[in-house]
């Protein structure tokens, strides 16, 4: 890696949302290997400023009065819950037999897209927040599906996904496994000895750990006919080890009210906790190890994650997935094999998965793949921001957008999270919908903040002339190379053709000019 304006520039729009004006110049000072290196070893708490923005940020919450249920609500509430322990929220949400209102159990997950979107665009740790979508995906929860996981999001998202962002894998699947928003999303919480739920244990394996790639079950369906299981090495999983693994995990569920028995309940908070006459103690077998009966509380659990933790195709599957993530589609072997390597031989190190990142992103590979991934939406969105520079807070308004654009954050369908394929943000309907996302952006639609345009082209060493040349600069700016018609033609659409230094009355124009820009391809891609 060499110490390039240009290379630091590349490392900075894929391992993060691109430059602000304010921290480009102390960067270049740093170099691409010092930025990362600070990066990697960022806090996973905010700094001074986020937490402000944090503070200083208000959503609008509004619903009408129902009879006997709950009175009107009509405010603007601060993000309150996002530092909160669980239990506060979880005490005034889930109230036995009192009625509230659907918005009021959603509103921590609106704090939590809010929170996202103030990090993305202020935050000077790029690469943490860059990761922490990954694990979101990875581990993905629909927090729209169930009022317990909006409630338990800010939770999930700080406790569990931020803090283990760049650290452990094995320390990090026992703390999604033990996450309320998990146990809902994947049903573990109601499993139980003689009924146990296999939600949770198939998505481990197949999406947590293994990936499908390695499901022998087409092939093997007995454990001892898998190639290595006898000698206590499977190459792969088959079904008979999610059965085994569902009934590992029974009595691991969450205290969220629920009776054991003899008129006991747990009580509410939405902790994990460990309910052993709900567990299933018989032997087990998982990946051609045996269980011994009646082992110590959550050991059976602890066994299958260390067995997922240790496999071999399993650091191959997570290397190759954040090759993927960092790289591109189809990563070349010679990368994935030393980010395998690597995941392998630090198993045990508190810091293993800024390990494997620190040998993706130094690698040549990663330096030639530029132009190869197209920026997802909040990306998109985060990258203008920050050029721009403008004094930015989020908003209902846009996070609908953002969705209409192909991110609905937390609120994938599926357990597998957003995936990580360009061809899903280039179809016509999803350009129209990034598009119309920039020039919102600019026009201010969603109440996002004002543009000002003079004053963003002054922060980059730039400057306001004719409208020729004022929008050659936007796209000097954003990353495209000059092209004279589409500069007049750029020029046309906005009203700047004949244009003179502006007047205070054309900053919308200028504005517009600036979302134009950042349609380009070199924008939209990095």
């Amino acid at each position: 890696m060499r110490d390039d304006p240009d290379d630091l520039l590349f490392m900075v729009n894929r391992l993060g949302y691109g430059p602000r004006a304010e921290d480009y110049s102390p960067w270049v000072k740093q170099g691409a290997r010092g930025w990362l290196e600070e990066q990697l070893g960022a806090p996973a708490s905010d700094n001074a400023r986020v937490k402000a923005r944090l503070g200083e940020c208000k959503l609008h919450i509004k619903y009408d009065a129902a009879e006997n249920k709950w009175p009107a609500m009509d405010e603007m509430r601060p993000l309150s819950s996002l530092d909160s322990p669980i239990e506060e929220a979880w005490a005034e949400l889930f109230v036995p037999d009192k009625q509230i209102n659907g918005q009021e159990r959603g509103f921590p997950r609106l704090e939590t897209i809010a929170a996202t979107m103030i990090r993305a665009v202020y935050s000077p740790y790029q690469l943490r927040e860059v990761m922490t979508q990954f694990w979101h995906d990875h581990f993905h929860v629909n927090a729209f599906s169930d009022d317990h996981i909006a409630v338990a999001l800010p939770a999930y998202d700080k406790d569990v996904i931020r803090k283990n962002a760049f650290g452990n894998f094995r320390v990090m699947l026992e703390d999604v496994a033990t996450s309320a928003a998990m146990q809902y999303f994947l049903s573990n919480h109601s499993s139980r000895a003689g009924a146990a739920n296999e939600n949770y244990a198939r998505e481990l394996f197949e999406l947590h750990s293994f990936g499908s790639e390695n499901y022998l079950n087409d092939h093997y369906d007995r454990w001892r006919d898998v190639p290595g299981a006898l000698q206590g090495k499977p190459e792969g999983y088959i079904d008979q080890d999610v059965y085994e693994a569902a009934r590992a995990f029974t009595g691991w569920t969450v205290e969220d009210g629920t009776g054991i028995d003899g008129g006991r309940k747990l009580p509410s908070t939405g902790h994990f906790t460990y309910v052993e006459n709900w567990h299933d103690g018989y032997q087990k077998r998982v990946l051609a190890t045996e269980f011994d009966p009646f082992a110590a509380p959550m050991a059976d659990g602890k066994k299958v994650l260390d067995l997922i933790a240790e496999h071999p195709a399993v650091a191959r599957h997570m290397a190759t997935k954040l090759c993927v993530r960092l790289v591109g589609p189809n990563p070349p072997a010679s990368l994935t094999d030393r980010a395998t390597q690597t995941w392998q031989k630090a198993i045990s190190e508190s810091d293993q998965i800024a390990q494997v990142m620190r040998v993706i992103a130094t690698s040549q590979e990663f330096m030639q793949s530029r132009g190869k991934k197209v920026k997802r939406p909040l990306a998109l969105m985060a990258n203008y921001v920050r050029i721009m520079g403008y004094d930015f807070t989020p908003s209902e308004g846009l996070f609908n957008q953002l969705s209409n654009a192909g991110q609905r954050l937390f609120g994938w369908p599926t357990p597998t999270g957003l995936p990580d394929k360009n061809a899903l943000f280039l179809g016509s309907n999803a350009m129209r919908n990034r598009w119309a996302l920039l020039l919102g952006l600019a026009q201010n639609s969603w109440g996002t903040g004002d543009p000002v345009p003079a004053q963003t082209l002054a922060s980059w060493g730039g400057k306001i002339g004719t409208g020729s040349e004022t929008i050659s600069e936007w796209f000097r700016l954003l990353g495209a190379p000059p092209d004279q018609a589409l500069i007049e033609t750029t020029a046309t659409a906005t009203g700047l053709l004949a244009f003179a230094p502006p007047s205070e009355g054309d900053q919308k124009r200028l504005s517009m000019a600036s979302a134009i820009a950042a349609m380009s391809p070199e924008f939209q891609t990095c």
